[in-house]
């Protein structure tokens, strides 16, 4: 029994030694979060660097945009292309 009890203990002390380790890295995880967000807020505060980033998404979308236009036209000009002429 004895021998029991000193195995129960020694995994209970395991696993709460592991469990430290989780939440250390967990709260370290949030930290560096919030960390982030700070910093993030701080960059949008200042002028130049909200317009450049806001500038940035704009040109993504405009890019995409012109993506998706390529890929439409490319749709028609097959759809055009493998229609034949009505014939009777």
């Amino acid at each position: 029994m004895a021998n029991f009890l000193k195995n129960a203990f020694q995994d209970m002390k395991e696993s709460a030694k592991a469990q430290h380790e989780v939440d250390k890295a967990n709260f370290a995880a949030v930290k560096a979060e919030s960390k982030a967000q700070w910093e993030e807020a701080k960059a949008q505060s200042n002028p130049q660097k909200r317009k450049a980033a806001q500038q940035a998404q704009r040109e993504q979308a405009i890019q995409e945009a012109n993506e998706r236009i390529q890929q439409a036209q490319a749709r028609i000009d097959a759809a055009k292309n493998s229609q034949a002429p009505y014939q009777e």
